[in-house]
């Protein structure tokens, strides 16, 4: 499998474990925030091969504990099971960051024991899901399968949403609090604009609103926190 961009080491994107993140290429949403848009359309050259991260991590087991495996979707590529099946042989958890679109899978990963934590975006309300995706038209059911999977599991895991002025209002936490009632922990990050995000004139919210969003969301899932906000 190729292999995108890998991070060597980072303390933020595995909670509690000291890790890498591997960057896997190809994603079937188009969110127009998307800060690695350059892996979910292709345009991004493969930096190693699979062989190569298995070379790098047994060099760095002093140093790490944890791969993050993220993208781009890592659940587009068949072959993903195998890699993670490789990684944990060497002795490392993994987390793995996901969309949400893949159930059947996320199942799979699952009842193989194959991830430690899951971190699953949750992108907006119903209502606008497809627009903050980029699309033309999403299945919403699959969202709310992965949902379900991962409350009814015993998979440790967060949702999380990236939230942009431009296509988030108080309303739409109601109505995506209403989606994850009762879930273990929710995050909520400000958006951060850099060269590779695909569309201009996106901004971040300001702090009073990202605070009075989390309180609306803590109604429904008492462990929600601001991730990144200064």
């Amino acid at each position: 499998m190729q292999i995108h961009g890998l991070q060597k080491m980072t303390l933020l994107d595995f909670p509690g474990v000291v890790s890498c993140t591997v960057f896997l290429g190809g994603c079937d949403f188009r969110c127009p925030f998307c800060h690695n848009y350059e892996l979910a359309d292709g345009t991004a050259k493969p930096v190693m091969e699979d062989d190569d991260l298995i070379d790098f991590l047994r060099r760095r087991k002093p140093l790490l504990d944890g791969v993050a495996i993220t993208g781009g979707e890592p659940c587009l590529h068949p072959g993903l099971p195998e890699l993670i099946e490789r990684i944990r042989a060497e002795g490392y958890r993994v987390k793995l960051d996901t969309n949400g679109y893949h159930p059947a899978r996320l199942q799979g990963l699952l009842d193989a024991g194959l991830v430690d934590y899951v971190a699953m975006d949750i992108k907006n309300s119903e209502e606008k899901y497809v627009a903050t995706c980029g699309l033309h038209t999403v299945d919403l059911g699959r969202i709310k399968e992965s949902i379900g999977l991962l409350m009814n599991g015993q998979m440790d895991y967060e949702f999380r949403t990236t939230v942009v002025r431009e296509f988030h209002e108080a309303e739409d936490f109601e109505r995506m609090g209403e989606m994850i009632r009762g879930a273990k922990r929710y995050f909520l990050q400000r958006f951060t604009d850099r060269d590779t995000v695909p569309f201009g004139n996106l901004s971040a919210p300001s702090f009073d609103d990202m605070k009075a969003y989390a309180a609306i969301a803590r109604r429904y899932v008492a462990d929600t926190r601001l991730r990144g906000v200064e």
